[in-house]
């Protein structure tokens, strides 16, 4: 049922009038030697030390590790909202590490879907009003058009007859539930999810990954932070960090 979900709708050139740039590459996230590295009273913080990392379309990756060992960071570089402070992040044949704040916000929108631990839902928009606002953005889909496709995601979700509350006025697995349909708004191949399950009961987690593994099924490709190891061992390929490095990589059936 969820193959209609991914339907693409228009795509917006940014400011200049052109695409991002686009590059060669054989892998859909495609990171060269990205070091992160943050000035402190007590001097720099390497976050990320030299890592390299390559994932196919369609994967299903967890990122494991100790906090503060860089796994947030890591998909903080995929998905634009930090920068390497050397080193490459190519994405969707885009270079991301070259983006500017402009093109970086629009490409963004159409290519990775964002789910985080605490939602970030807008508390004075209603859960169909938060699914449509991706769409608003970059200028996906006509706007007649917009609310049906919103009223769409969240029925996969199990959200539909919970569509014109405000977020407090619903659960937190249900929040999560809302967040999820808002990532997939624009129809991007990535999402990105940091501690998606880390705020929810065990039972809703194990809901959230159900919705996850079908995504994945439809060939979207997910990365996902978490600290559940039982979770971790249900994806395609787990990615251990510690320090700022891979440490160990492990494939699963």
């Amino acid at each position: 049922m969820f193959k209609q979900i991914f339907q693409r709708g228009q795509t917006k050139v940014n400011g200049n009038g052109r695409l991002p740039q686009q590059l060669e590459t054989a892998y859909l996230i495609d990171i060269r030697d990205v070091v992160k590295a943050y000035n402190t009273p007590v001097g720099d913080f390497i976050a990320l030390d030299g890592i390299d990392l390559t994932i196919d379309k369609g994967e299903f990756v967890a990122v494991v590790g100790k906090s503060g060992s860089g796994k947030s960071t890591l998909i903080n570089m995929i998905t634009g909202i930090d920068k390497p402070s050397s080193g490459s992040v190519v994405v969707d044949g885009t270079a991301v590490h070259n983006l500017k704040e402009g093109p970086m916000a629009e490409w963004r929108g159409r290519t990775v879907g964002v789910i985080f631990q605490f939602f970030q839902l807008l508390p004075m928009l209603s859960c169909l009003e938060n699914v449509m606002l991706p769409m608003d953005f970059c200028n996906m889909y006509k706007q007649n058009e917009r609310k049906d496709r919103a009223l769409f995601l969240l029925e996969q979700v199990d959200m539909a007859d919970q569509a014109y509350k405000l977020p407090s006025e619903v659960s937190g697995g249900q929040q999560q539930r809302v967040a999820i349909a808002r990532a997939l708004a624009n129809d991007p191949p990535i999402l990105a999810a940091d501690e998606p399950t880390g705020n929810l009961d065990s039972k809703t987690a194990d809901a959230v990954f159900d919705l996850f593994e079908a995504f994945v099924a439809s060939n979207k490709t997910i990365l996902m932070v978490t600290h559940d190891n039982e979770l971790a061992s249900r994806v395609t390929r787990t990615i251990t960090i510690a320090d700022g490095r891979i440490v160990d990589e492990v494939r699963h059936r």
